[in-house]
């Protein structure tokens, strides 16, 4: 294992699809450094093999497949559809082409599958471990990120719906988070919320 943070390789000449999933991918692993390639000539020329892992195109996988299946365990496929899996079944694939939200679970069921509680990997600084929230925060993003609006969550904890806005605000600012897909990653990562309840 590389010393020091481990490497992700994007190689898809799709710069706009590249973008976004490399913002996702930092806030799914954040001690990961994300690499852009547009093709797989200039992944070939900056040392291909220092990467942990190569979230690849399907067709740069197609015309290099010689290349992935030497190195099948560390390829995520990039599929348009969920159909296009067949073709390549070998390999781990990951449909880019559906709601933030799935597309998130399923990066998280794969990081899971391949990183569950830190496996091959290094540890956590420890600024990224610390606890943050309190437990009652931790309980309103629990409900948030399963899904439950404001009144559903006050009236399971029992507490105002003013309340349960005030914990919103407070979860997001401590964690200077904006959406409920980066609330997801972080309460999955972090062990607060199972993956198969959200």
């Amino acid at each position: 294992m590389p010393q020091g943070r481990p490497i992700i390789a994007i190689i898809d000449s799709n710069t706009l699809a590249t973008l976004g999933l490399k913002q996702i991918l930092q806030n799914v692993m954040p001690i990961m450094t994300v690499d852009t390639f547009g093709s797989f000539a200039e992944l070939e020329a900056n040392q291909p093999d220092r990467y942990v892992h190569y979230f690849v195109a399907m067709n740069i996988v197609l015309q290099e497949r010689q290349f992935f299946q030497e190195r099948q365990r560390k390829t995520i496929v990039l599929t348009l559809q969920l159909e296009d899996t067949a073709q390549l079944s070998e390999f781990h694939s990951l449909c880019i082409n559906q709601p933030e939200s799935q597309l998130i679970r399923q990066l998280l069921m794969l990081e899971q599958h391949a990183h569950g509680g830190g496996r091959n990997l290094p540890q956590m600084p420890k600024v990224l471990q610390q606890k943050i929230l309190t437990d009652r925060e931790i309980e309103v993003m629990s409900l948030i990120v399963q899904g439950f609006i404001n009144k559903e969550i006050a009236d399971k904890l029992n507490i105002g719906i003013a309340t349960v806005i005030t914990h919103r605000k407070n979860i997001m600012d401590k964690l200077g988070m904006r959406s409920v897909s980066a609330l997801t990653i972080y309460a999955v990562m972090h062990g607060y919320v199972d993956i198969n309840k959200i």
